[in-house]
């Protein structure tokens, strides 16, 4: 009975239109107040002390620091020198412009690991430019979004750490490991079908009379972009510096970026930087604290356990039940956030992975997957929405596009549930 009140009181806010994490932690003060009728303050005491333990984790120090990486790098220039670039090598045929959006943003992902920061951090150039050169702005907004959504697979990822925190056993720098080559693989699966949509319907014709960027004067001015990455992930392979050291790093080194080298960001741009990335921070710590009141009651009040028992023995198998989870996933990504499915269903899905005997990093690295498709596919698309907005166009209009760019992501997910070894074979190699 506690555990239909949870769920119907959790939904019942939901679709009453409860900020998710405020519906996460009154369902789960409910259902241990009921649970604990007869105890001294209904058992209530125990929320302030889970509300603390789910805020008090190393970890999610990282994430701070990586919106405001996102925020940092969205105003310092790089993305358009890496336009550039991208354009030197790509040229201006058919759908090309579509392979430089997608390459650009896969390569701000190595930077700053949010996807709706890219998203405006790209569009805010490519949009304008794919317009200008024939393409559909709905297309435009497609491209962007799908591309932006690699973001929370190639490393760092805000998303992974706060599976890390929620699934010890995956470390933080296992799982940007593993998340690599699927990040790589999915930008490969975007690009396929942009470009033949491309060049079926006859796109960007105008774009051959752009003159073509110089190679070398393009790599030159790239090279601050280009190094980001390395500093960031090397310095972590290497030793020097913890992920969360890596976040401080990549602040002061956009910053370095943005006031001195393509001087960007002027002194007065600081606090409107510092304030967009606080407020967001302060949203995503906000809904990981009071997801941990939800998770905290899911595991006390035993209401893990029967449902662990009952998906184990329902005599589906392993892949079916591994087939089933995705798809409710898929689904619940259309609605929810990345990290908002994250705390609601890891607590859920790690007990029946250990009881399969499946790989807690690789299964991340599928999570993960599933959250980056949910990113750009209606009716609920964070990265879809930024980039409608910056095109200027309804979402509902980007439809007929975005969902070939959907089966184009759907295509790597299972391919890394097929092959685990596409998302495990580099945190090995590496030792992790």
């Amino acid at each position: 009975m506690i555990a239909t009140l949870l769920f119907v009181a959790f939904l019942g806010m939901m679709f009453l239109g409860v900020p998710i994490g405020a519906a996460l932690g009154l369902a789960g003060a409910t259902a241990i107040a009921v649970a604990n009728a007869e105890a001294p303050w209904f058992g209530l005491l125990a929320v302030p002390q889970n509300f603390y333990a789910g805020l008090g984790k190393y970890p999610l120090l990282a994430i701070p620091m990586f919106v405001l990486v996102g925020s940092i790098f969205d105003r310092s220039g790089v993305a358009a020198k890496l336009v550039r670039l991208a354009q030197s090598i790509t040229g201006n045929g058919p759908g090309m412009l579509a392979v430089v959006a997608i390459t650009v943003a896969m390569f701000l992902g190595g930077i700053s690991g949010s996807g709706p920061a890219c998203a405006a951090a790209v569009g805010a150039i490519m949009i304008g430019a794919m317009n200008r050169a024939g393409y559909p702005r709905a297309y435009s907004a497609s491209v962007v979004a799908a591309g932006a959504a690699t973001d929370i697979l190639i490393p760092p990822s805000i998303a992974m750490i706060v599976y890390s925190v929620l699934v010890p056993q995956a470390s933080v720098p296992a799982l940007f490991a593993a998340g690599m080559f699927p990040g790589i693989l999915a930008g490969i699966g975007l690009i396929i079908p942009a470009v033949w949509l491309a060049r079926r319907h006859k796109m960007g014709a105008a774009a051959r009379a752009e003159p073509r960027p110089p190679f070398w004067r393009s790599l030159f001015e790239a090279i601050p972009g280009l190094a980001a990455p390395v500093i960031i992930l090397g310095g972590m392979r290497m030793g020097y510096f913890t992920p969360t050291e890596a976040a401080v790093v990549a602040v002061f080194y956009g910053l370095l970026i943005g006031m001195l080298v393509h001087r960007t960001i002027r002194v007065r741009d600081l606090f409107p930087i510092l304030r967009e990335a606080g407020e967001l921070s302060a949203v995503i710590m906000l809904i990981v604290t009071l997801a941990g009141i939800f998770a905290w009651s899911l595991s006390t009040l035993s209401i893990i356990d029967p449902i662990t028992h009952a998906i184990v023995h329902s005599g589906l198998g392993e892949y079916s039940v591994l087939t089933l989870l995705i798809l409710l996933l898929i689904v619940a990504g259309m609605f929810l956030d990345g990290i908002s499915i994250f705390l609601i269903f890891v607590p859920l899905i790690q007990p029946v992975a250990m009881a399969f005997g499946w790989d807690l990093v690789w299964l991340g690295v599928v999570l993960t997957l599933m959250v980056a498709v949910g990113q750009f596919t209606p009716p609920v698309a964070v990265n879809l929405m930024v980039s409608s907005k910056i095109a200027r166009i309804p979402m509902e209009s980007t439809v007929p596009w975005v969902l070939w760019l959907v089966g184009g992501m759907l295509c790597t997910l299972v391919l890394v549930v097929i092959f685990p070894q596409i998302a495990l074979w580099l945190p090995h190699y590496l030792g992790y």
